[in-house]
């Protein structure tokens, strides 16, 4: 809203100062800074009416260290991450942009899905919460409509770079803009450690004759249903530990900023050989809100937390990093970008796919790790849940910078 209030202040009296909401990177700074003031100043208020509420989480008896004085510690905090992501984008994000559009739809969809299971579970007594049914339902829903809306909407394109672009504008000093090819309705995505870092889905399906290139949403939407799925879960499983969930989700958030913003400069995008993804810029806004709010949510989740995100958090921050993974094509990064993820999830399907198997096998059950997911394994052994959350999130750091560097690697 005051991206367009001071856009009309500058073109129509000239306004000094009014230009700067013209520049991604201001507006940028400032939904950062009001996310993060947002989370910490309300934040604290919010806590205490959750207190009030007597909102408080009930703590399994997993014979872990330290976990009895956490009972009663106020949940559903995810609602500080919603608010302080969504206000400032309304403020200072383009609010016609799809990109926009989207991020916001799927942080009210899976806020809502979270936000019921944390419901069911505090003011219903019910510790199972919403059926794991309902909320696969959910996932898939907002899967097709995340998938549909990139196969179909007609501002969703990508322009690939011109190869030896650089030659050519030194040679005949062209704007960079001309240095790639023209924008293309495509399913063209970045696929690391192949040629060209590129590949496109419609080849999925094309092989069988080209009249099949209609049919590569019956792959693609698919994957984007599996992807926001696993992600989302992914961020539950870590949500176990004081600080681990929000603190990595900002790590990878920051990472994700750099490519959706690189991607949506032209210059950037040319000198770096990648894709360039018109419009997509404006999304870097909205992942700096998200960034700022999950540091100013860490501010009370940091050990030993005064709140904890519950699902209405965990679900949403999982929903948000897989679709904004997807806008910009980087959705099969996300193995190292979201590692730390993809650890807890498969540790978890290791121990009882493992379990499953040798009673079968044997009669008696083993286990892989002391207790799952890993962070929980790690605990078992005596290590002190900020020393996990810490290496946890070092690691979450080196893997945000593999992602990036992986954008030269061909």
């Amino acid at each position: 809203m005051l991206y367009y209030l001071f856009d009309y202040l500058d073109r129509m009296y000239d306004m000094p100062g009014a230009g700067l909401f013209q520049f991604i990177t201001f507006r940028a700074a400032m939904t950062a800074i009001l996310s993060l003031f947002i989370a910490t100043y309300f934040g604290r208020r919010i806590i205490a009416f959750l207190q009030r509420k007597q909102v408080g989480e009930s703590i399994r008896d997993l014979g872990l260290e330290g976990q009895n004085e956490k009972a009663g510690t106020p949940t559903m905090g995810g609602i500080i991450i919603i608010l302080a992501t969504i206000i400032p984008v309304l403020l200072f994000a383009q609010l016609d942009n799809i990109y926009v559009i989207l991020l916001i739809v799927t942080t009210l969809w899976m806020g809502v899905i979270g936000f019921i299971d944390d419901y069911i579970k505090k003011f219903k007594q019910d510790k199972e919460g919403l059926p794991g049914r309902f909320k696969i339902v959910g996932q898939i829903g907002l899967g097709l409509i995340v998938g549909a809306t990139m196969y179909l909407h007609s501002d969703i394109t990508v322009r690939r770079p011109i190869p030896n672009a650089l030659k050519q504008e030194q040679a005949s000093n062209a704007k960079p803009a001309s240095m790639f090819y023209p924008a293309e309705k495509t399913l063209l995505t970045t696929m690391p450690f192949v040629k060209d870092n590129e590949i496109n889905y419609e080849k999925l399906v094309t092989w069988m004759g080209p009249n099949w290139r209609s049919y590569a949403w019956l792959i693609f939407i698919p994957i984007v249903i599996f992807i926001i799925t696993a992600v989302s879960n992914g961020a539950n499983l870590t949500d176990g530990i004081d600080g681990l969930a929000a603190g990595t989700s900002a790590i990878i958030g920051v990472a994700l900023a750099i490519l959706a913003w690189i991607s949506g400069n032209v210059i950037f995008s040319d000198y770096l050989n990648i894709m360039y993804i018109p419009n997509i810029g404006e999304l870097s806004i909205f992942i700096m809100a998200f960034v700022g709010a999950l540091i100013g949510f860490l501010w009370y989740n940091a050990y030993p937390a005064q709140v904890f995100m519950g699902d209405t958090g965990s679900l949403t921050i999982g929903g948000i990093i897989a679709v904004i993974a997807i806008a910009i094509r980087k959705e099969w990064l996300i193995p190292i970008l979201c590692g730390v993820f993809l650890m807890e999830n498969l540790s978890v399907v290791l121990q009882v796919g493992w379990f499953k198997y040798t009673k079968k096998k044997s009669g008696v059950g083993q286990r892989i790790f002391k207790m799952a997911p890993l962070h929980h394994h790690y605990q078992v052994r005596g290590y002190h849940e900020s020393k996990i959350v810490t290496r946890f999130w070092i690691v979450g750091i080196v893997l945000a910078v593999l992602t990036i560097v992986t954008l030269k690697i061909r």
